[in-house]
């Protein structure tokens, strides 16, 4: 476990230092209600407070699951619950029940979005399904992030990014050919439905600019997924071929893989014809390239163990740096593998405001950033991920105008707690 004594030992510490500032503006005015937990709905709400929105944390007593998920810690904050959560203020509602079930009702009024990731049976048995809450505010927009969507016979369905990844397909398609199917190696599903609820959001806001009233944007984390195989799936659909594990060495582009060096690996990317031939005159070899056994992709594709065998027996013979030197000069697309720490201290990724650690009482707060640069300017934090419930009695203020006596009443066990 680390804490703030000790995370000058950590690579946090080795990033540029990012004060908080306004951050992007576009969705100043927005209030953003997340009543999600884990990594999905979080990441939406994230996603949606970086592009300026007011996001409203509500959690219920114990806090978000993720908040349990480690170790790692940072001052005794899950490092994966960090990840997803700056940009909001927490507070902690028992919606359960009847006065905090009341507050929740009463943020509702005055929000413009909702988050929720528990399937419909749940939602209705808590009062928070889309026709409860949009009856109170009809200018509301609703969104659900389920495993499985709202409707049909699977929406009960119990799902994390590891089901979802196994339903959609990606995991077939993933790993060696003689290997295990292989999870992609980050909650893929997850983040993409996070991605995809928060531009659907923003979209139904921008909808509601000229209808005046809301709507319900229902994602799935398997339809998430399943979406983003579109190249494999079209190519099915059209060919009936099943596209199977093969290393990441079957692309529809005939030499689109990793080789070895003679010390590190490199990926290779040789997507069309002229960059085919550029490739050959960079090898020493350009009658290779410009042989008419190998002039489209086709016939590339048809020769491939022969290419392939090639180029690994002339990249064997130098190091990494010496054959991306030479790539980058001849506009050839190919880089290393980099490990997560070699990314982490990528310093053009630095400069770029991807990666960041944020001050926070004392410490230091790693963060990657929103990864989008508008007006030639990067991201940063305005609030960093909230300690759970710290903002309760502040937001019941400020949003609702609830008194000493009201908010004792919550704190009573009826419905929250600092």
């Amino acid at each position: 476990m680390a804490d703030h004594a000790d995370i000058r030992e950590f690579p946090a510490a080795q990033l540029p230092t990012a004060n908080y500032g306004p951050g992007f503006d576009m969705l100043n005015g927005i209030r953003v209600l997340d009543l999600s937990t884990s990594i999905a709905g979080p990441y939406s709400a994230m996603l949606l407070g970086d592009m300026g929105a007011d996001v409203i944390k509500v959690e219920r007593p114990g806090g978000d699951d993720a908040r349990a998920w480690g170790p790692p810690f940072l001052d005794a904050q899950s490092l994966w619950f960090i990840s997803v959560n700056r940009n909001k203020r927490s507070i902690v509602l028992d919606y359960a029940a009847p006065k905090g079930l009341s507050a929740l009702r009463d943020l509702v009024s005055c929000c413009d979005i909702v988050i929720v990731n528990t399937p419909a049976r749940v939602t209705k048995k808590l009062g928070i399904d889309p026709e409860t809450l949009r009856a109170l505010n009809p200018r509301l927009v609703y969104v659900s992030i389920t495993g499985f969507g709202m409707e049909g016979e699977r929406a009960d369905w119990p799902c994390y990014d590891l089901i979802a990844e196994g339903y959609s397909g990606v995991m077939d398609v993933t790993g060696e050919i003689t290997g295990e199917p292989q999870k992609v190696g980050a909650p893929a599903a997850d983040m993409l439905a996070g991605q995809d609820a928060a531009f659907a959001a923003t979209a139904a806001l921008l909808r509601r600019m000229s209808t005046g009233t809301g709507g319900c944007v229902d994602v799935a984390l398997v339809d998430s997924m399943v979406r983003f195989l579109a190249c494999r799936v079209v190519a099915h659909l059209g060919c009936g071929e099943v596209p199977r594990r093969s290393g990441g060495k079957d692309s529809v582009i005939a030499i689109y893989q990793s080789f070895q060096t003679a010390d590190h690996p490199v990926t290779l990317g040789l997507g069309n014809d002229n960059i085919w031939e550029r490739f050959w005159d960079v090898l020493g070899s350009p009658e290779f390239g410009s042989s008419s056994r190998f002039s489209t992709n086709a016939k590339r594709r048809e020769a491939r163990p022969e290419i392939v065998a090639a180029i690994q027996e002339i990249l064997l013979t130098q190091t990494r740096a010496h054959w991306l030197s030479l790539f980058r000069k001849a506009r050839i697309p190919a880089g290393p593998i980099n490990r997560i720490d070699e990314v982490a201290a990528d310093r053009e990724l630095q400069q770029r405001g991807l990666f960041y650690s944020l001050r926070s009482e004392g410490g230091l707060i790693p963060q990657v950033g929103t990864g989008i640069r508008i007006d030639a300017e990067a991201n940063f934090a305005r609030l960093p991920p909230p300690k759970l419930g710290e903002h309760t009695d502040e937001v019941l203020r400020e949003l609702l105008g609830y008194d000493d006596q009201q908010i004792a009443a919550l704190h009573g066990g009826e419905g929250t707690e600092r």
